[in-house]
């Protein structure tokens, strides 16, 4: 895996990160923002929205593969993720970049739901499935850059949990 992107590279891969969780806008925000575990039913439809955000931006013509992007965000190297169950390099360098990231964002920032947890934390779960789950040099670059402080997405950045009410 490359993880000095060029230029050209780094554009798509920022393009997809903005636009992994698009697919949030079929999942109703009464599940996004509810306390507590969700029921089966309820991880099934927020499961959804890879394949959903997939499905809105495939149409397009892309210089990158945002669609893929989007798709296997929650992919899992070891096979484990949704919505396909692919693994290894069968799984975009950019989704796996994205999935680490959206792990460690998910951890340290603050949800409707539920506190922000420590960066520690993060770096502890991160690290636990160095190799397993995601990607071993994602992890150690991600790690890298919550140890420095350095760690951010964009603060402009849609958070899709707190849109009005779509009905």
């Amino acid at each position: 895996m490359q993880v000095g992107f060029d230029e050209r590279r780094l554009a798509g891969l920022r393009l997809g990160a903005e636009l992994h969780d698009l697919g949030k806008f079929a999942v109703p925000t009464e599940i996004l923002t509810k306390p507590g575990r969700l029921s089966s039913q309820e991880l099934e439809l927020v499961k959804q929205h890879s394949q959903k955000g997939y499905e809105v931006v495939a149409p397009f013509a892309w210089s990158w593969r945002v669609p893929e992007m989007l798709l296997q965000h929650h992919e899992r190297i070891d096979g484990s993720g949704y919505p396909h169950g692919i693994k290894g390099s069968e799984i975009l360098d950019e989704a796996k970049i994205i999935a680490v990231a959206d792990v460690a964002d998910a951890m340290i920032s603050h949800r409707p739901y539920r506190s922000a947890f420590p960066r520690q934390l993060a770096i502890d779960e991160l690290k636990g499935w160095r190799g397993a789950r995601y990607e071993p040099v994602v992890v150690d670059a991600c790690v890298e850059l919550l140890n420095d402080g350095s760690f951010a997405l964009p603060s402009d950045a849609p958070d899709f949990a707190q849109m009005p009410d779509r009905s």
